[in-house]
């Protein structure tokens, strides 16, 4: 079978075509793999934090019925890399990519087009728990453009800056509990 493009190498040795994207394509095991070796932050944090342990903790956070959204919500980066937000934004392309890779799990894995709003209201939630762990105080006259209000109580705590093994293994122990 013939496919369009270049393709990359996927963590379990499938050829991924990222220009001929196909809903069988995707699979838990190069997702859990790749989102526990990336660097959040673009690696710009204290100590390593990736973002299968972060998705993990969103998918907590969220109620049940959007659990498995919670912690699927960043696995086109798994694709795609993690690429900071204030960089993202100059990528139209990328955001597009983005959008058909997110089109294609969410049928291949049940998760909704759309995502629910506790899922970004977690993720952005968790931002500040995140920031507070992993980064160095906001240099004088900076702000971060957070896109929402400060917790109550901040939790940095929660963040455990897990290493990739535990991080892959939270992060299909956690799959698996929500796909019985």
């Amino acid at each position: 079978m013939s496919r369009k493009g270049n393709w990359m190498q996927t963590y379990t040795g499938r050829a991924f075509y990222p220009y001929d994207l196909r809903d069988e394509d995707f699979h838990i095991e190069d997702i859990g793999h790749a989102l526990s070796m990336l660097c959040r932050y673009g690696g710009h944090c204290r100590d390593f934090y990736c973002v299968a342990e972060h998705s993990v903790h969103v998918s907590y956070m969220v109620p049940r019925e959007h659990a498995l959204a919670g912690l699927m919500h960043d696995s086109t980066e798994a694709y795609l890399v993690d690429m900071p937000r204030p960089i993202k934004v100059g990528f139209p392309q990328y955001k597009d990519m983005e959008g058909k890779i997110w089109t294609h799990i969410s049928r291949r894995f049940g998760l909704p087009l759309v995502l629910p709003k506790s899922v970004h209201a977690a993720d952005a939630e968790i931002l500040w728990h995140e920031m507070t762990a992993l980064l160095h105080p906001v240099p004088a006259g900076h702000e971060w453009g957070m896109g929402s209000e400060r917790p109550a109580i901040l939790r940095p705590e929660i963040i455990r800056r897990w290493s990739p093994e535990k991080a892959k293994r939270k992060f299909m122990e956690r799959f698996k509990g929500l796909t019985k």
